[in-house]
């Protein structure tokens, strides 16, 4: 396994793999690499000859009161984690190679933002966006995978590619989850130890969200308004419980179709995001 840390490296590496006609796949991240990322690059192993994921921290995603500089960061351990899953190349720069001056221009997204997490983060999908569509472009992978755990990103996603016609196929990859069922991410180490033990109720409740659709309930107020109560006995505040079309993420009274049932959770130092997927 190669680790590059600048744009011409990168494309020098994928333009041998291309002259002896290898397949490339792609697993964009911002690091702190878990079982969820390993999942995407096991599927990209299955399908493609050079498998590279990106390790990058955008900082055009975070608003000026998140995260950033806490973000958890440790390249060694990505490194290990990577290589032992099937890694070819690490794609590893630093904000000043992505982002050698203010960028002249960004990616301004316009559906699907104003719900979910677009609606406490302005700007968020907008830099999402942005560092995906120059990843895309500095990798020009056939395939790119990410995890359906970040839903609403993977619809903007969806949506840029066929917007702009890039020439990628996007795979979604399904959530990989904790025993009790609490979604994998990086963020779960700010959750202290009783918070841990609570927090797999978001996912319980979003399952019975699905079991309320499944039994007939197309009533997306009633819905919401039931799963809203379930969530007030956690020692957290709710953000949002949204059910929406998916991927359009469009709001429908009476609900049809493949439909999201999504939430986001603060906790102390943690903000905890999860979803199912239905057909209603």
């Amino acid at each position: 396994m190669k680790i590059v840390e600048t744009i011409q490296e990168v494309r020098q590496e994928i333009g041998r793999a291309r002259k002896v006609g290898q397949s490339v796949g792609f697993i964009p991240t911002m690091g702190f690499l878990h079982e969820g990322h390993v999942s995407l690059i096991k599927a990209a192993r299955k399908k493609h000859d050079m498998i590279i994921v990106s390790i990058f921290v955008n900082p055009l995603q975070f608003g000026p009161n998140e995260d950033l500089e806490r973000y958890p960061r440790d390249f060694k351990r990505d490194e290990q984690i990577a290589k032992e899953a099937g890694t070819d190349l690490i794609f590893y720069p630093t904000v000043s190679e992505m982002y050698p001056e203010k960028m002249p221009m960004t990616i301004q997204v316009t559906k699907g933002v104003e719900v979910l997490c677009g609606a406490s983060r302005p700007g968020h999908f907008d830099g999402v966006a942005t560092v995906v569509m120059k990843l895309l472009q500095i990798v020009q992978p056939d395939e790119a995978f990410f995890g359906q755990k970040d839903a609403q990103q993977l619809a903007v996603i969806i949506n840029m590619v066929d917007a702009f016609n890039i020439p990628v196929a996007i795979n979604a990859c399904p959530t990989i989850r904790e025993e009790d069922g609490l979604a994998k991410s990086s963020r779960n180490v700010y959750l202290t130890e009783e918070e841990r033990l609570e927090a797999p109720f978001l996912y319980k409740t979003l399952k019975y969200g699905a079991n309320l659709i499944h039994s007939g309930n197309h009533n997306r107020t009633k819905i919401i308004k039931e799963l809203t109560e379930r969530l007030q006995i956690g020692s957290g505040k709710l953000d949002y419980i949204d059910v929406l079309k998916y991927p359009s993420l469009e709001q429908a009274e009476e609900i049809s179709g493949q439909i999201i049932l999504a939430v986001a959770y603060h906790y102390k130092n943690a903000r905890l995001i999860d979803n199912y997927i239905v057909e209603a």
